[in-house]
């Protein structure tokens, strides 16, 4: 009996849902364990190329302490990692992250996370979710220590306090990065202008838009000028009759003109009738 009962203890602890269940020990002296729970990513709406369907693990309840390269620590012992990613809460993947200075980025929330194992490798899913129940994984060994209570307070203040050269570089990198940009933008702009100039006889060159749309000149230049002449027709609609007099003199001056041209027309015929020329049919 005792064989078997050993062979069931070297087996992977399956719960529902097809998680396996990796016990997690912060230092070998620990007493307690630690759960990471970890399937085999597969999610069909998943269209991030950095996830691959077949080489993903996605553990959930993955504890503070754990940084991306504990993380990677940890699961390398399954086979070679590509890339580690740890999140607040599962979902698709972000757009990429801008590459500013740590001094323009709010500090992330330390909480239990989600993580998204990438292997170079199937094998290594595969080992994961294979791995014992039995054998805990180890955070902090004699190689790699991980920082716990006044060593980690102390450091993370270290790297709270703000050096002024080193905050000077990286303004002014970020000022040389936006002013490269603004110049790319302005040129850019000039070059678009260019290209819907008029020419001699008046023609500008047209450009085809999107799929059922009409084409027209995309630049600018073009429809600050459009937007000039349909604001400056709606400033004469509204000038023309801004009083309710003034339209009321308008439509009297209107029935009068139409009256005189009604009078010569009828002196006109009677010309005609005299001249026996006029012919109605």
């Amino acid at each position: 009996m005792a064989p078997s009962k050993a062979k069931r203890s070297r087996e992977p602890c399956v719960i529902p849902g097809g998680f396996t269940v990796l016990p997690l020990k912060f230092s070998t002296d620990s007493v307690s364990c630690h759960s990471v729970c970890v399937k085999e990513h597969r999610v069909r709406a998943e269209k991030n190329t950095n996830r691959p369907l077949d080489r993903t693990l996605f553990a959930i309840n993955i504890p503070p302490y754990c940084s991306e390269a504990v993380v990677r620590d940890l699961f390398s012992q399954f086979g070679p990692i590509q890339s580690v990613e740890l999140r607040e809460r599962p979902g698709t993947a972000e757009p990429a992250e801008s590459k500013l200075s740590r001094y323009f980025t709010p500090a992330q929330k330390e909480g239990f996370k989600v993580g998204y194992i990438v292997f170079k490798s199937g094998s290594g899913v595969t080992a994961a979710k294979s791995h014992p129940a039995d054998a805990p994984l180890v955070v902090s060994t004699e190689q790699r220590p991980v920082r716990t209570g006044l060593k980690k307070w102390i450091h993370q203040y270290s790297n709270s306090l703000i050096q002024p050269d080193k905050l000077q570089a990286d303004v002014d990198r970020f000022m040389q990065e936006y002013d490269k940009k603004k110049e790319e933008s302005e040129q850019k702009k000039k070059e678009a202008e260019k290209q819907q100039e008029e020419d001699e006889e008046g023609w500008v060159k047209v450009t085809r838009g999107a799929r059922g749309s009409k084409a027209r000149p995309h630049s600018e230049a073009a429809n600050q000028k459009a937007l000039q002449r349909e604001s400056r027709k709606k400033k004469r609609k509204e000038l023309l009759n801004f009083y309710t007099w003034q339209h009321r003199n308008t439509q009297r001056e209107h029935i009068a003109e139409l009256r005189k041209k009604f009078e010569e027309d009828k002196q006109r015929i009677a010309v005609l009738r005299a001249q026996r020329k006029f012919k109605p049919y």
